[in-house]
C-alpha cells in the first residue's frame, strides 16, 4: 500500500492557504515537496510541517523561530528538546499576550467610560434647549 500524498492545491485547500505562501514556505526551506517533473508531491511529513508552520504564524512565531523548533525533532536534542524549548517559549508568550489582554481591557474600560461623559454631555446639551 503506498503512503498517502497531497497536491499543493489540496494542501492550500485543506489549510485555507494560497499556492503562493506554500512555495514561500518551500522556498524558505521550511517545506521539501518531492518533486516528479514539475509537480510538487507532499507526503504526510510535509503535510504536519505545514501544520505546524501555520499554527506558530497564528501563535505569532516567526518564521526564523518556527523553523528552528521544526529543525530541532531531526536534531539533537531531538523531540525532547523541541518540546522544552516550546514549553518555555510558551509561557513567554503567554505573559506577553496576558499583558496586551490587560491594555486592551484598559483602552476598552477608558473607552467606555469617555462613550458614557459624551452621552451624558450630549443629553445635558440636548435638555437645555
Amino acid at each position: 500500500m503506498s503512503e498517502r500524498t497531497w497536491s499543493i492545491g489540496e494542501l492550500a485547500e485543506e489549510f485555507d492557504t494560497t499556492l503562493r505562501t506554500i512555495r514561500f514556505y518551500e522556498d524558505r526551506g521550511l517545506l521539501a515537496p518531492e518533486r516528479q517533473g514539475t509537480t510538487r508531491v507532499f507526503h504526510a511529513r510535509d503535510r504536519v510541517r505545514l501544520q505546524l508552520i501555520l499554527r506558530g504564524k497564528r501563535l505569532g512565531f516567526t518564521l526564523d523561530e518556527i523553523a528552528h523548533v521544526i529543525n530541532m525533532y531531526d536534531e539533537t536534542p531531538g523531540e525532547r528538546g523541541q518540546l522544552a524549548f516550546l514549553i518555555a517559549d510558551i509561557g513567554k508568550r503567554r505573559e506577553a499576550l496576558l499583558a496586551k489582554r490587560r491594555d486592551v481591557n484598559e483602552a476598552l474600560a477608558e473607552l467606555d467610560d469617555l462613550e458614557e461623559r459624551c452621552r451624558a454631555d450630549l443629553d445635558r446639551l440636548s435638555d437645555s434647549r
